[in-house]
């Protein structure tokens, strides 16, 4: 069963029965109500009765009569008193009764205390009200006066209150049954939503969103399902995009790859097939030395990148980046003397929270690039101030289209001068996931002919 019906049900059952309740405790005290009044407005009627019945006995000094001008003398009373509803007692015996009906003795000894006794009685057909009391004279007859009514209009009137009331609580239960569905299938519309939301997400609809119409619990689970699918698609695009910057890598690679391992191929197959002289023998060698050592420098940076993508994590101890700077300088000054190449470095940088290594790597990897851009007897410089490692270099520059593309991975500006001076398009795809681990940007500023300027900037309370 659906959860809207399930509430319907409860909350009609509850109503129902709460209605009842109510309804059977609000009929029930207003008819002992009403049975209250009558009974009161009779009994007063009957004492008032039954004290004028008693002047008059004490006037007539009825004692004094013979039995037959005493019988005409009550029978004048009761008919001067239109007591029509009365039954006159005379030592516990029914003397007059102008009523209808017929009672025993064993109805009339309840009935002969001076206070006023009240019972209802059921026939058949009737209810029947009998209120009596002993008339205050002072004889040698003792005589009492009973009150008899027919108030069945009484229980008739309830019985078609209740039956009015039964009709109109059908009528309104019906009512209520249907804005009660109506109202709770509109309250819990939005799980539905939430529901078909859930069915097209799980078919690949990541931008399915449902609409929230109330800020209710239903409407804060519909919020909040908004922003669990707004999450869900930002990390669906996340992984596609990476999942495409992986394919561009492998493709990228597999093209790499191709142009060495053919150069090695056909430089191996010549010394193999043809009779060459030494010296061509030893070309060829050479070529097949330097292939397989531009094929090791691939891979051994494309494995380093890879290993930062898959791991977020990296071995933080605080370092003297001025060290760091020092070690840099002197692993490339051999390179940098054979081309011709100065380099100018100054570093006031204090420690910082950095794994050494990848710092070592990333400054490595932008002053090879600097030199592969630069000439024989032009300068590089490398500085390090506050939280801003700058390398800037007097070289070729770079297009300004190119500036967005130059950290991807395999892309190079200058493809035939980068492969001839062993690049493969990674250092700066490097040099940019390492500044990324640290927290750090990397910026580029380039001209064509000017040079470049390589900015990284650590955030501010990182170190």
């Amino acid at each position: 069963m659906k959860l809207w019906k399930k509430l319907s049900f409860m909350t009609i059952i509850v109503m129902i029965l709460m209605t009842g309740i109510s309804g059977y405790i609000i009929f029930h005290q207003t008819f002992l109500y009403n049975q209250k009044k009558t009974i009161e407005s009779y009994e007063k009627q009957l004492g008032t009765t039954a004290y004028a019945l008693a002047r008059e006995l004490d006037k007539s000094f009825i004692q004094e009569y013979r039995e037959m001008t005493k019988n005409a003398y009550l029978n004048y009373l009761m008919k001067k008193f239109g007591m029509t509803q009365y039954i006159l007692l005379e030592d516990n015996k029914v003397a007059y009764n102008l009523t209808p009906f017929e009672f025993t003795h064993s109805h009339i000894e309840q009935f002969e205390q001076e206070n006023i006794t009240t019972v209802i009685q059921k026939t058949d057909t009737q209810y029947i009200l009998i209120t009596g009391k002993r008339i205050p004279y002072i004889g040698e007859h003792e005589y009492g006066l009973l009150l008899v009514e027919d108030i069945s209009e009484l229980y008739e009137d309830m019985k078609r209150q209740l039956c009015f009331y039964i009709g109109l609580g059908i009528v309104t239960t019906i009512f209520a049954v249907i804005l009660v569905f109506g109202f709770t299938k509109r309250i819990l519309r939005p799980l539905k939503e939430l529901e078909l939301a859930s069915k097209d997400i799980s078919q690949g609809n990541l931008e399915r969103r449902v609409t929230i119409i109330s800020k209710d619990e239903v409407g804060m689970v519909a919020e909040a399902f908004n922003y669990m699918a707004d999450k869900v698609e930002q990390q669906m695009h996340d992984i596609m995009d990476e999942s495409e910057k992986r394919k561009q890598m492998l493709g990228s690679l597999t093209h790499e790859l191709k142009t060495p391992m053919t150069s090695i191929i056909g430089y191996a197959d010549t010394l193999l097939h043809v009779n060459v002289r030494k010296e061509q023998q030893e070309i060829a060698l050479m070529h097949i030395y330097e292939e397989s050592r531009r094929l090791e420098r691939l891979s051994g940076k494309l494995m380093n990148l890879i290993g930062m993508y898959d791991n977020d994590s990296i071995h933080l101890e605080c370092v003297s980046m001025m060290d760091i700077f020092e070690r840099v300088v002197r692993l490339e000054k051999e390179n940098l003397l054979q081309k011709g190449i100065h380099i100018e470095c100054f570093c006031d940088m204090k420690d910082r929270m950095a794994d050494s290594d990848l710092l070592e790597s990333m400054l490595i990897n932008l002053i090879d690039n600097a030199v592969k851009a630069s000439k024989e007897g032009m300068t590089i410089w490398v500085t390090g101030h506050e939280n801003v490692i700058m390398v800037k270099d007097e070289g070729c520059g770079i297009p300004k289209e190119e500036l967005v593309h130059v950290t991807e991975a395999f892309y190079m500006v200058d493809k035939v001068r980068s492969r001839k001076s062993g690049g493969c398009g990674l250092g700066l795809a490097l040099c940019n996931q390492i500044a990324q681990l640290h927290h750090a940007t990397i910026s580029i500023n380039s001209k064509l002919g000017e040079g470049t300027i390589v900015t990284i900037a650590f955030e501010e309370g990182m170190g």
